[in-house]
Parts: C-alpha cells; sequence; structure tokens
C-alpha cells in the first residue's frame, strides 16, 4: 500500500517569516559587534486598514557602548521583502503609517552566570536553557541531481525551493506581478517501503497584483488562469525534478481564487511560529524551541544544528537511510543530559552502537559545537528564509552544519 506525506514552505514576505528575518538581522548586527553577544529578539508585526506596527522585544547585552539601531534595522528589513506600500499589506519606508516599538532589556543575571564560561556551578560554559533537541537525516533526496547532498524529506525540500523560487522571482522581474507574502505545500507518494514514488499534490498560494482590473478588464477568472500558467511554468516546473511529477499530479494555485492584499494587513506575524517549516517539514521530531533571534549560547539553536550535523554524516556514512538524534540539556550544565540515536529500522548495525559511535565522535557541550561550527560569526538572517537544513554551505561561514566531514564519516564507520 502506498501513503502520503506533506510538508510546506512560507516565503520571506509571509509575517512570521517577515519577524524571523527581522529578528535574525538583529541578532548579526549584534554579532558584529560582539561574537560574545547574548540575544533573544523577538518581533511581531500586524498591519491595519490604515496603519501598521513593529514590535521588537527581548533581551540584548552586549560587551560595548554601540547603540542598537533596532528600528532601521526593522524597517531595512521589511522593505528589501517588499513592504513599501500599504497597499500591499506595509510601508515600513513610512515612519507615521509604521510604527517600531522596541522593548529591549538585558540578560537576566542568573541565566549569564550558568552560560559565562567559568562562571557557572560547573565551571564550564552551560546550555543557555534546559530542553531537548532533534536533528534528522534521510537519503530519499539523493536520488536527484539537484537535490544531491541535502539529505533532506523530500515534501519538505522541494517545498521550501519553491517559496525561494518565488521570492527570487518576484525581486528579480521573472514574475512582475508577484508580491512579498506566499506558501507553498508538497504532497509525496510513498510505496510500502517507505521509498518516495511521485509528487501527488503542489500547493501554492502567492500574492499578487490586481491584474483583473490591469489586464483582463476586471475579469478573476482570466487573472487566476493566467497566474495558474505563470507559476507552473516559471516557479513549479523549473524548481521540481520532472521525474517526480506524473500525469495525475495536482497543481491547486491561489485556491481561494484571488490574494491581493496579504503580508500583516492580512495575518499577525511573529517569530517562531514556523519551527516545522525551519527544520523538516514534520518528518523528524522537534523539540519545540525555535531558532531565529537567539545566539549560540541557546542550545535551542545550536545543538539543533549540531545534532542535525551529526545525523547527516551518519547517513552519509551509509550506517542508515534515515536517522534521528534527540540531545537533550539542563541549564548551564555543559554536558548533554542524554544522546539518543535511532535509525528508525534502517540501520545496517544496531542503533545503541550508533549511538555510542555518534556520542563518542561529536561533542555536543555548547561550547565546543559553536567553535567547531563557527556559529559565532553573523551569518543568521540568510537562515531565517527556506529552511535551517538542506542548504548549500557558503565561503563567508553559512550552513557549516550542512557540511560533510570525511574524516568524520570514517570515524563513524570505525568498528573500534
Amino acid at each position: 500500500m502506498t501513503y502520503l506525506f506533506t510538508s510546506e514552505s512560507v516565503s520571506a514576505g509571509h509575517p512570521d517569516k517577515l519577524c524571523d528575518i527581522i529578528s535574525d538581522s538583529i541578532l548579526d548586527e549584534c554579532l558584529k559587534i560582539d561574537v560574545d553577544a547574548r540575544v533573544a529578539v523577538e518581533t511581531m508585526v500586524k498591519g491595519t486598514k490604515n496603519n501598521s506596527h513593529i514590535i521588537i522585544f527581548g533581551e540584548v547585552t552586549l560587551d560595548s557602548k554601540t547603540e542598537i539601531n533596532y528600528e532601521g534595522i526593522a524597517r531595512k528589513v521589511a522593505i528589501e521583502v517588499g513592504y513599501d506600500n500599504h497597499e500591499i499589506g506595509m510601508d515600513a519606508s513610512d515612519s507615521v503609517g509604521c510604527k517600531v516599538q522596541v522593548i529591549v532589556t538585558r540578560q537576566s543575571n542568573e541565566i549569564s552566570q550558568g552560560v559565562d564560561k567559568g562562571k557557572g556551578l560547573f565551571h564550564e560554559q552551560g546550555a543557555g536553557d534546559q530542553g531537548i533537541m532533534f536533528g534528522f537525516a534521510t537519503d530519499e533526496s539523493e536520488s536527484f541531481d539537484s537535490l544531491k547532498g541535502s539529505f533532506m524529506p523530500l515534501s519538505a525540500i522541494i517545498s521550501q525551493n519553491l517559496t525561494l523560487k518565488i521570492s527570487e522571482s518576484m525581486k528579480n522581474g521573472i514574475l512582475k506581478w508577484a508580491r512579498p507574502d506566499a506558501k507553498s505545500q508538497v504532497t509525496i507518494e510513498y510505496d510500502d517501503h517507505g521509498l518516495p514514488l511521485y509528487i501527488d499534490t503542489v500547493v501554492i498560494a502567492i500574492q499578487h497584483s490586481d491584474l483583473a482590473n490591469e489586464l483582463f478588464e476586471g475579469s478573476i477568472e482570466d487573472e487566476w488562469e493566467y497566474i495558474n500558467e505563470e507559476v507552473k511554468e516559471k516557479i513549479i516546473f523549473k524548481v521540481i525534478p520532472k521525474n517526480l511529477i506524473k500525469e495525475t499530479t495536482k497543481f491547486i494555485i491561489n485556491g481561494t481564487g484571488r490574494f491581493v492584499k496579504g503580508g500583516p494587513y492580512s495575518d499577525a506575524g511573529l517569530t517562531g511560529r514556523k519551527i516545522i517549516v525551519d527544520t523538516y517539514g514534520g518528518m523528524g521530531r522537534h523539540g519545540g524551541g525555535a531558532f531565529s533571534g537567539k545566539d549560540p549560547t541557546k542550545v535551542d539553536r545550536s545543538a539543533a544544528y549540531a545534532a542535525r550535523w551529526a545525523a547527516k554524516h551518519v547517513v552519509a556514512s551509509g550506517l542508515a537511510k534515515r536517522c534521528e538524534i534527540q540531545l537533550s540539556y539542563a541549564i548551564g550544565v555543559a554536558e548533554p543530559v542524554s544522546v539518543n540515536v535511532t535509525t528508525l529500522g534502517t540501520g545496517i548495525i544496531e542503533d545503541s552502537e550508533i549511538t555510542r559511535r555518534v556520542s563518542k565522535i561529536f561533542d555536543f557541550r555548547p561550547l565546543a559545537i559553536i567553535e567547531k561550527l563557527k556559529l559565532k560569526k553573523p551569518i543568521y538572517k540568510m537562515t531565517a528564509v527556506g529552511g535551517h537544513f538542506g542548504r548549500l554551505p557558503s565561503h563567508s561561514g553559512h550552513f557549516t552544519w550542512e557540511i560533510i566531514d570525511p574524516e568524520l564519516i570514517l570515524q563513524i564507520l570505525k568498528k573500534d
């Protein structure tokens, strides 16, 4: 028997993602000033009929007297995303029509003493909070040239690539009528062995200008048909591997018929509300902690990256087709409380042995993770859209947790 599995993604102009980008842009600016900055920043956006609001709140501690221009960063990000007209959903360039409120204090002393190196109860840089984090990898993406090396669930990586392509096409003029807010959803059909067969359904919601009145003499039907063909030709068929599409694949584009006014006007946005979009699209568990706006002493972020890094090496080594790693931490304590590896029945050796090898090879203490993956660089704005995993590492230090180290592969395969 076959079964279906679905993942979704959202574009940079989705209100929640806009908030993630603002929060991570603030984090990057703090790290440029102080590599040891402590940052936990949330953003909220909401538009109304006559104006819009951006609220920035949280904790920031810098070893510097330099002031962070929170309002300037927020406005710049929103304009870059495309919100420079209130008719679209927000005009961040309008200091009267778009209000920015900042409520930021310093990190509490009780938390910082457990995270500062040498100051905590155990005299070692501990985790910034308690919690559980998961990392996941699968080889199902590796049969497709355009996805090779990502080791990601197909539904997740394809839906992410669709929204990235939509945002890129809006900015470079390929879709001149497109506006910032968009979502995608991909449903994959699997066989009874868990192998992907085809794409069953692709869902796209894309904000657009009033084409009915601009081009089609008020015809909403002609507008909808035009947008459907444009999205299929310039987005879907450019992104999805051809052999995953069959005659019965369904394409649902702007299922409500129109999507003209969106963004913060239609929905309030908040940092950290798209945690499944940010990770594995629902395939593989999630510990519940969001990433954006948090410096790497917060294990919600750094340990999730490390767990992904380790899981990817397990699958890349050939020891398993799927791997999920759970890490758990206590606040102020460096060593994880627990490390658990499961291969979901796909391992060629016992999960307990893989757990032993992973625990021996990978150092999951927060400071070790930060140093190994070079997480003190201002690299986080790019992670806020398009997923934190399955991305290409850059020479500037982005997505270091996606790099496969041949030496670590050899160590994982070694029996001792």
